[in-house]
């Protein structure tokens, strides 16, 4: 392992015996700071409370007590100070970050942000679903309508035995999607798996018949997820053999799933930072910060590394010899096929064709590094998508690359670097994670074509000393790139110390309704299409291994994991209500857990609550309804579930 290698998931320090958590005592430092300054805060506002109450001691009893305790009118120190906004130093509309030659016009924008209060704060809570969500929502693109419509009039799943009796009176077809769409995972999980090294990535293959981790110390574990689950007992806890990097004093990968295979990857630098399975859920690639990507076989006990050289040929040195392209890859995938991969990094992405055995494609696609890539499609391999830090995800045609190596079209929304992006798979939507903290929605027909992206290529609308690998995001400069493209951005995660990934939810049981991340702060946020934060799954409150997860859910006391969780990584089953998160244990390991959707009463409310909440829905959804159609309450109090089925389906 390379010693100070600077990458988005490398150490700040670059030293190997330091611990991953210097990044954290960085926070801890800055966070140590917020309060040291918020106390000196107080502690002016307290003097200026005792000239107050100096001034006035002669009024008397209740004006001295309210100023012994630090209360003047009614508010505390504390709470006045925070009233105030002045927790990290910003006073009303100061403007903090910003660069002496990029004032012009930005008093006027709309989109910069005025409030200085804390981090979470910089970002208003959305609460109404929001009409370009909604749309998209209800557009058939994400999903039956018609079942939309017959949840909107009151008929949710909350007894599917009722919605399965009455298909089969009236001979209708019984589609997945219609039982399972609204059943969400919500609990906040119990450990199935835990390891001495930090997890990079987890997912379920494609029909989810088994679950995959690749660990930082290069390590791939895959699991079978069609086995009865193991009775949760400590003493059926399984322990797979120590991987040759742990120590005596590590602890050993243990798991309560059944261990189809543990592969031993070939090492790399630092970890393993990105991995996919083929369509044929045989071959696995994954890439450690090397021009090399390895493939390897899922189900063969010591299968061979097979590597993808992804550099250029060596060149003769006059010291050395020969010398290799040193650069690192962070990305990589199959097509949909599973004859080529693409792949990401150094500010380049890359094509290699498994049957010819050789790259095919080097294109310098950006002017940092390239944290993600994706194919467009499921159906064909002609669109490919690069996300990177230098705030763009750029979209690349291979069918016109033969006369320039110039992007069919340029997303453009971001204000930092981009962790992730994730495509619906049907050429048109995809998703992205960037550490201004949005998460953000795109339709490949609205992105900026290369011409206008070349105007302002060179602009930058981010903090410049801005590092998230400290775990601390602070004051933006702006909510979003004033040329943003995006249809939809999601807030209320933290894009912070690693590489956030974020999904689409399954197509065959929620339409891709739903998107879905993991967060610094420990917590999994699952949007609703329209904007609303729908789930919070929290990893400090899961339950420990000794526990089953279809058990009923205990109180969050009786959890075990008090340590600040980083979710990496989450991945919903394809058929059934159920999350797989990937998180860093506070510095010790990594603890993988399952989240199940718990039934109604987790829902936070009861029965009649939920009904009501959906009649509201339901007129709201008849009222866009009416307006798109021009219809003045066509559909208002309407009952005729049948109708709007045969309008829909």
């Amino acid at each position: 392992m390379d010693d100070g290698f600077e990458g988005p998931d490398a150490y700040v320090e670059g030293d190997e015996d330091q611990d991953e958590l210097d990044i954290e005592f960085q926070a801890e430092q800055a966070t140590d700071a917020a309060e040291g300054e918020e106390s000196a805060v107080q502690s002016i506002m307290g003097a200026l409370f005792d000239l107050q109450g100096g001034q006035s001691a002669t009024g008397g009893g209740e004006a001295g007590n309210a100023h012994s305790e630090g209360n003047v009118s009614g508010f505390t120190i504390r709470e006045l100070t925070r009233i105030l906004g002045m927790r990290y130093g910003g006073l009303g509309n100061v403007r903090i970050g910003q660069d002496e030659d990029d004032d012009e016009d930005e008093e006027d924008d709309e989109d910069y942000v005025t409030s200085a209060t804390n981090n979470r704060s910089w970002f208003p809570e959305v609460k109404e679903p929001q009409k370009a969500g909604a749309d998209l929502l209800m557009s058939g693109e994400f999903g039956r309508t018609g079942h939309k419509f017959r949840s909107a009039h009151g008929r949710k799943q909350s007894n599917i035995y009722r919605t399965m009796r009455d298909r089969a009176a009236v001979l209708r077809p019984l589609y997945r999607a219609d039982l399972a769409c609204d059943l969400v995972p919500n609990s906040n999980g119990t450990a199935v798996a835990s390891y001495a090294h930090n997890a990079y990535s987890g997912q379920f293959s494609d029909d989810s018949s088994f679950y995959y981790t690749c660990v930082q110390d290069f390590s791939l574990n895959v699991y079978d997820m069609t086995a009865p689950p193991t009775p949760a007992l400590p003493n059926r806890v399984h322990r797979t053999r120590p991987s040759r990097y742990m120590t005596d004093m590590d602890e050993d990968h243990r798991t309560t799933m059944k261990v189809i295979n543990t592969i031993q990857g070939h090492p790399g630098r630092w970890t393993i930072t990105d991995s996919h399975l083929s369509p044929d859920n045989e071959r696995m690639i994954y890439a450690s910060i090397t021009p090399i990507v390895y493939m390897t076989n899922v189900r063969e006990p010591e299968p061979e590394q097979i590597p993808l050289r992804f550099g250029d040929p060596p060149r003769r040195s006059h010291l050395w010899g020969f010398d290799d392209e040193r650069f690192g890859i962070w990305s990589c995938r199959f097509s949909a096929d599973g004859t080529e991969v693409v792949a990401g990094g150094d500010g380049k992405i890359f094509v290699y064709d498994l049957k010819a055995d050789r790259r095919t494609v080097k294109i310098e696609a950006h002017q940092d590094d390239v944290n993600s890539c994706c194919w467009a499609d499921s159906a064909s391999g002609n669109i490919l998508i690069s996300a990177s830090d230098d705030t763009f995800i750029k979209v690349w045609d291979r069918r016109s690359l033969g006369s320039s190596y110039k992007p069919s079209g340029v997303l453009v929304g971001h204000t930092e670097g981009i962790t992730n992006v994730a495509a619906k798979g049907d050429g048109r939507y995809v998703i992205s994670n960037g550490k201004d903290q949005a998460l953000r929605l795109w339709d490949l027909r609205k992105m900026r074509s290369n011409e206008e992206y070349e105007t302002f290529a060179d602009k930058f609308y981010g903090n410049s000393q801005y590092d998230y690998r400290y775990g601390h995001y602070p004051r933006p400069r702006r909510l979003a790139h004033p040329q943003d493209c995006s249809v939809m951005t999601y807030r209320g995660h933290a894009v912070l110390k690693t590489l956030i990934r974020c999904h689409f939810s399954p197509a065959e049981t929620t339409g891709s309704q739903y998107i879905y991340s993991g967060s610094a702060d420990g917590r999994i946020h699952i949007w609703s299409l329209d904007g609303r934060v729908i789930q919070v799954l929290d990893r400090a409150h899961t339950l420990p291994m000794a526990f089953d997860p279809s058990d009923k859910e205990l109180p969050p006391s009786a959890s075990a994991y008090r340590d600040r969780t980083c979710v990496r990584d989450v991945s919903w089953h394809s058929k059934e209500p159920v999350l797989m998160s990937v998180g860093w244990n506070g510095g010790r390991g990594s603890i993988v857990a399952r989240h199940e959707w718990k039934g109604l009463t987790k829902m936070g409310n009861n029965l009649e609550d939920w009904t009501e909440r959906q009649r509201e829905e339901r007129d709201e959804r008849a009222r866009r309804r009416s307006e798109r159609y021009n219809i003045p309450g066509a559909f208002e109090n309407s009952d005729d579930s049948d109708d709007l089925e045969g309008l829909e389906d």
